[in-house]
Order: structure tokens, then C-alpha cells, then sequence
């Protein structure tokens, strides 16, 4: 059996739920509020915008944003309907689906980047010297599972997409 925690790593772990949930609160209040876009879908048209080809399996997208996978499916089907995203069939496994961000889903997201960008350096960049900053960095980084370091694998995209790449 673990020894309990001591007082020291219980504060710490309240302070870091702490600083996430306010943080997250008001740049999703700001999203909302100036795109009418909640911040979980910010996510999930950057992860797309960010991949090769602008697009994902959604195992792949399910494993990059802080969603369950049911969560991450309704979600897809909201944006699908805003016309944001559409889904792909995977041309090397016909059970694989791809989300692919559309062009309006890209606009939308060019649109609402400067406020995130905004809120992260209002709420955490501006708040530390490049010193802390690094830290910081080098900190959370440790607290990642190994996993996150390899690349995200998926389904080999299609001849014509090769070409475009």
C-alpha cells in the first residue's frame, strides 16, 4: 500500500486542479462569449489544422484533446452539422474514419485564435519571467506519459494526398 500523501503534495495538486479549472473557465467564457465557440471545440479544429493534411483518425483526434470518446464523437457530430469539420473514409482501412477541418471550420478558427492566444497570455505567459516560464515547461513536461513524445500513428493518406503534402 502507498504511504498517504502529505499535506505539502495535497496543496500542490489543489493549487494545480485549481489554476487549470480557472484558467480553462475564463478562456472558454471569452471563446464563447466573442465566437460563439466552446473551447473544447477550439481544440479539436486545431488539432486538425495542425495535422498532416488538416486531418485525423478520430482515435488519433480522441487521443490529442481532453475528451472522452464518446464526448469526442458527439462533439465531431456538432461540428459536422456547422459545416466545421466532415468525415473522411480512411482509403488503407475501410474501418477507419478521418475528421478533416473544412475551409469554413479553418476561417472559423482564424477568427478565434487571437483570442486564445490572448487569454493564454493573459492568464499564464505574462504572469512568469522566461525563467519560470521554462520551468514550468520543464515540469509539466515530466508529469507527460512517455507515450506523448511518439508520434501519433494513422492511416496512410491517399495517393492524390501524397501528392498535395
Amino acid at each position: 500500500m502507498r504511504p498517504a500523501l502529505s499535506a505539502r503534495e495535497l496543496s500542490v495538486w489543489r493549487t494545480f486542479l485549481r489554476a487549470h479549472a480557472s484558467i480553462t473557465r475564463q478562456m472558454e467564457h471569452d471563446l464563447a462569449e466573442r465566437h460563439m465557440l466552446p473551447l473544447p471545440s477550439y481544440d479539436v479544429l486545431l488539432q486538425l489544422a495542425e495535422s498532416p493534411h488538416r486531418r485525423l483518425r478520430m482515435t488519433d483526434l480522441a487521443d490529442r484533446v481532453l475528451l472522452s470518446r464518446s464526448g469526442l464523437t458527439r462533439l465531431v457530430d456538432r461540428l459536422s452539422k456547422e459545416g466545421l469539420v466532415a468525415r473522411e473514409s480512411c482509403p488503407s482501412d475501410a474501418r477507419g474514419t478521418f475528421t478533416v477541418i473544412t475551409e469554413k471550420g479553418l476561417d472559423r478558427l482564424r477568427e478565434a485564435a487571437p483570442t486564445h492566444l490572448a487569454g493564454i497570455q493573459e492568464h499564464v505567459t505574462s504572469r512568469l519571467n522566461p525563467a519560470e516560464l521554462d520551468q514550468l515547461g520543464r515540469l509539466l513536461r515530466k508529469l507527460l506519459p512517455e507515450s506523448d513524445a511518439v508520434p501519433m500513428g494513422g492511416c496512410a493518406p491517399a495517393e492524390d494526398d501524397r501528392a498535395a503534402g
